[in-house]
């Protein structure tokens, strides 16, 4: 393939991206917005900390006191003080950091929204729909903790262990010693374990990822696994997956246990250490035995910090984990559907900087397409679909494509509306090469029907004005009269407000092809494209639609892959696409006096209406 042409605003979107930034700067990024809540919330539990920290000392000065014979009622106000103060304001910090956490996400999800519905066509067929819905659910919610309060509790965890390891060798200098032997030999084994805790996690994630990618499927294909009885089988395939999903879980547990017994293990094994030396100085007589309580009574106020240090190392690499996978989304191709400097700012597939060509004095002069040496092929090492597709089809007026299985029709469609770029060769709509069009514009241009015609979980209504929002009720009466959709709303409970369900799934195959039609007809497009449109109609939906297509093509140019005779003796143009490649072009009587091919199709496998 030729090297890109530099001037197209697309040449370069193979480009590699930069380096990656590095994950914790990204949490960072994640969380800034947020700040100000953050550092209110981590105040909070940072002073809670300390009224904990200020209790061992209190607890020597009861002890003091009871051995001087003095009251007890100032230090018991004091401490009965500190421990619901600093209870009410680690509560009051921890709700604060626990809003903001639920904030990062919400503002993560909204921009993993914008950037996965907005990705390629191409990059959405190669990748499992299941995994992307996992990176936008369960990684999310894995960065929520890591963002907010994992960083927030690990500042001020530090902070605490610092203050009260300070306090420790005020206290007693021998008795630090001991205690920090042990707590060097835990840092030790935690810098050992928690990168696996990351790769665990990561890999549990991935393949919670893989298993709602394949309910997705079974549930995409729902009645089809029912009529063939494969519950049986897709339940197995289901029950591997989650097996799996379970194994990589069991690895994280087992790696956040060993993180978790190891700060536990450190702060018993100092503590036994301390009773012992500590117990042996005050039989000396080198250390009192208020000392060596309130000594105790820090170690095992300790135990939390470094409890809530080793939890938020352990959420910190989860944290990362999500991050790659969530990152991963903005490497993925997508385009800028917004107007001409408008996008997300980082679109890989701009949508051309020119204004669109003028389309007449109304807004309506039919679309001009014209398609010239086009070769194209779905991905490298697949087998190329178009070697060389040339045709014209030029204002109002119906076309028709046909061909046999696998010729190419489709894709000229996907071409047109840009869902992939042609390898070599120009696709041009009213002579401005696809790639240099907005891609707004070009699509506000262009009504199409799908070949299965899709409909949305939602209302009738919802439906219809998918691509149109802004259209009148008196337009919605028209279309659905021009459509013959007015039986259905009329049936249907609420009329137009009545949910059609999944799909669809409560309303015929045909008149889900009646109601994409109307669709795309609401839009008012100057290029109307209809793959197999009438497929689903029976003979008397079809005659109703076929005069729709006729109308329609007065003044529109409407683009058909065709299977209806019926509906290729009425075009005005046919073009004949053989193994990517156009065979020739011309209307039916022509075609059939002077193609072989085509009088085959004509007399064999174009469908003529029941």
């Amino acid at each position: 393939m030729p090297d890109p042409d530099p001037s197209r605003p697309d040449a370069h979107e193979a480009e590699p991206r930069g380096a990656p930034k590095a994950p914790v700067r990204r949490i960072w990024e994640y969380a800034r917005p947020h700040w100000k809540a953050l550092v209110a919330g981590g105040l909070l539990t940072f002073l809670g900390g300390m009224t904990g920290l200020v209790q061992p000392l209190v607890a020597k000065a009861v002890i003091d006191a009871l051995g001087a014979g003095e009251s007890l009622v100032g230090p018991l106000l004091v401490l009965t003080g500190a421990v619901i103060g600093g209870a009410v304001i680690s509560a009051a910090g921890s709700f604060v950091l626990e809003r903001t956490g639920q904030s990062v996400v919400l503002g993560v999800r909204r921009r993993l929204v914008s950037r996965l519905i907005r990705l390629r066509v191409a990059e959405v067929d190669r990748l499992k729909p299941g995994d992307l819905v996992s990176r936008l659910t369960a990684d999310t919610t894995l960065l929520r903790t890591v963002t907010t309060s994992g960083i927030s509790n690990a500042l001020t965890s530090s902070v605490l262990l610092v203050a009260g390891i300070v306090l420790m060798a005020v206290m007693d200098l021998f008795l630090f010693g001991v205690t920090a032997v042990v707590i060097v030999l835990n840092v030790v084994v935690m810098v050992v374990v928690l990168p696996k805790i990351g790769r665990a996690t990561e890999a549990s994630q991935a393949a919670l990822g893989e298993m709602g990618s394949m309910l997705e499927r079974v549930f995409g294909a729902f009645r089809t696994v029912k009529a063939a009885s494969a519950e049986t089988a897709e339940a197995r395939r289901l029950d591997e997956a989650a097996e799996r999903a379970w194994s990589k879980g069991v690895a994280v547990a087992g790696w956040s246990a060993v993180a978790g017994v190891t700060a536990w293990l450190a702060i018993n094994i100092a503590f036994l250490a301390v009773l012992g030396f500590g117990g042996a100085r005050v039989a000396a007589g080198d250390l009192e035995v208020s000392s060596l309580i309130a000594f105790l009574l820090l170690l095992f106020y300790l135990m939390e910090p470094i409890s809530t240090l080793a939890e938020s190392a352990t959420e910190l690499q989860s944290g990362l984990a999500a991050i790659r996978r969530i990152d991963e989304v903005g490497e993925l191709r997508r385009e800028d559907t917004d107007a001409p400097g408008g996008g997300d700012g980082g679109a890989d597939v701009p949508g051309g900087g020119a204004p669109p060509p003028d389309p007449g004095p109304d807004g309506r002069r039919p679309a001009r397409v014209g398609f010239t040496d086009v070769t194209f092929r779905y991905a490298e090492g697949l087998p190329p679909v178009h070697h060389g597709v040339t045709f014209e089809a030029a204002g109002a007026g119906l076309t028709a494509l046909v061909g046999p299985s696998g010729a190419g029709k489709t894709t000229v469609f996907s071409l047109l509306e840009r869902f992939y770029d042609a390898t070599g060769g120009s696709v041009r709509v009213d002579g401005v090469d696809v790639r240099d069009w907005p891609l707004a514009g070009l699509r506000g241009a262009i009504g199409y029907v799908e070949q299965d015609a899709p409909v949305l979980d939602g209302t009738l209504r919802d439906n219809l004005l998918l691509a149109a929002p802004e259209a009148t009720e008196a337009a919605i009466a028209d279309i659905v009269r021009r459509a013959r959709l007015t039986e259905l709303v009329g049936r249907l409970p609420d009329g137009l407000d009545s949910a059609v369900g999944h799909r669809g799934t409560t309303i015929s195959g045909g008149e889900r092809q009646r109601v994409a039609i109307a669709r795309a007809l609401l839009r008012r497009p100057r290029l109307l494209l209809l793959d197999e449109a009438t497929s689903q109609l029976d003979a008397a939906n079809e005659a109703a639609l076929k005069e729709v297509m006729l109308e329609a093509a007065r003044d529109t140019n409407v683009m058909v892959v065709a299977h209806r005779l019926s509906t290729v003796t009425s075009a005005d143009r046919i073009v004949v696409l053989d193994a990517g490649v156009v065979r020739a072009v011309g209307t039916h009587e022509e075609l059939v006096a002077a193609d072989d091919l085509y009088r085959d199709l004509a007399a064999s496998q174009l469908l003529t209406t029941p």
